[in-house]
């Protein structure tokens, strides 16, 4: 593909040679000639001068040196170039497509309703009363349970599970191992000291457009229901508990844990290994560093961090006194030695 025609399918402007062929997208410190590579971090800046890409994604303003040895590089200047990169893969990369049918060892309920141009592929088994939209691919080894309702363009790779009654709305990805509607984590102390199982009456919900990556668990509510809004991306190794709502085009990273009934605003980012406290209550344009802990709620619009978390600034006044602790304390033992020699004189 011609740059020029990349450009022009990215909506960004060119800086370079139009007839320079394109044969595909790479990361700034392993693309060879041919490729495109973005630069969106500060950070990766001198690697301009040394990167063997033949065009890179970048922002309006940004000089691009080079060493002497390689050839120019262009630029497609965007106001995105991460976004631009995306969909540049895009233009490279097509994934694999599912002919139409169900694969004879899938067992398929006769109540249940399937859409047009649906793949459901080896093993896959959906109950009585089922409803799914068209478009689907349910990849292999695939579970819908009884009575759930999912809409169009549906994408379940193999292993996932749905739930009984879950509701999933349309666009939604489910990754490997996936499980929605699982029970939620409740018991009830008995006399004897032995747990009662309480019943996971409540579906999990999912709206538009919400992807759920490789072996992420959205539990089932005791009642009520477990609701991810339009837009939401869970990543791997998530625990969304029982009860909990998590809000629009909020992200939850790797091995994040909601505990029941944890409220997450729209458009928050809960980094890696974020924990919360269950009946937590987080706000709007919340950000929350990794490995944070929240024992209490949290208002939008802020940067937290740390384990219990506070304001970001906060914490890195309190990690910068934490770091000067040996030296206060030597201070202090020599202070108080101080004060023995005058208390013997």
């Amino acid at each position: 593909m011609k740059l020029s025609e990349v450009a022009q399918k990215l909506g960004c402007r060119l800086e370079g040679p139009p007839e320079l062929e394109i044969r595909g997208v790479a990361g700034i410190e392993h693309a060879e000639a041919g490729q495109i590579t973005f630069l969106a971090n500060r950070r990766y800046f001198p690697l301009l001068k040394t990167t063997r890409a033949s065009a890179v994604l970048v922002e309006e303003g940004i000089t691009l040196e080079r060493e002497a040895s390689l050839p120019a590089l262009a630029a497609l200047r965007s106001g995105n170039p991460y976004l631009a990169f995306a969909q540049a893969i895009e233009l490279f990369y097509q994934p694999p497509r599912y002919a139409p049918g169900i694969h004879p060892t899938a067992i398929i309920a006769k109540s249940a309703r399937i859409g047009e141009v649906a793949h459901v592929g080896p093993y896959c088994y959906v109950d009585e009363d089922v409803e799914i939209g068209r478009n689907a691919v349910l990849h292999s080894f695939v579970t819908i349970y009884r009575g759930a309702k999912i809409g169009d363009d549906f994408f379940s790779h193999a292993h996932a599970v749905v739930r009984e009654f879950c509701r999933l709305g349309n666009r939604v990805i489910l990754q490997n191992g996936v499980v929605i509607g699982g029970d939620g984590f409740g018991f009830a102390k008995q006399r004897d000291g032995t747990w009662h199982k309480m019943l996971q009456a409540g579906p999990a919900v999912l709206e538009d457009d919400v992807e759920v990556q490789a072996n992420s668990c959205v539990d089932r509510a005791t009642i009520g229901e477990t609701r991810i809004a339009g837009g939401a991306k869970i990543d791997d190794l998530v625990l969304v508990g029982h009860g909990s709502r998590v809000g629009a085009n909020t992200l939850l990273c790797g091995q994040v844990g909601l505990a029941g009934s944890t409220k997450v605003g729209s458009d928050c980012i809960l980094a890696g290994q974020v924990g919360s406290g269950g009946h937590v209550t987080i706000g709007d344009r919340t950000m929350i560093t990794a490995q944070s802990g929240i024992p209490h709620d949290l208002a939008g619009n802020t940067h937290y961090s740390g384990s219990p978390c506070v304001d970001h600034r906060q914490w890195l006044k309190n990690a910068a006194a934490l770091n000067r602790m040996p030296d206060l304390q030597k201070r202090v033992r020599e202070l108080e030695a101080e004060v023995e020699k005058l208390k013997s004189r």
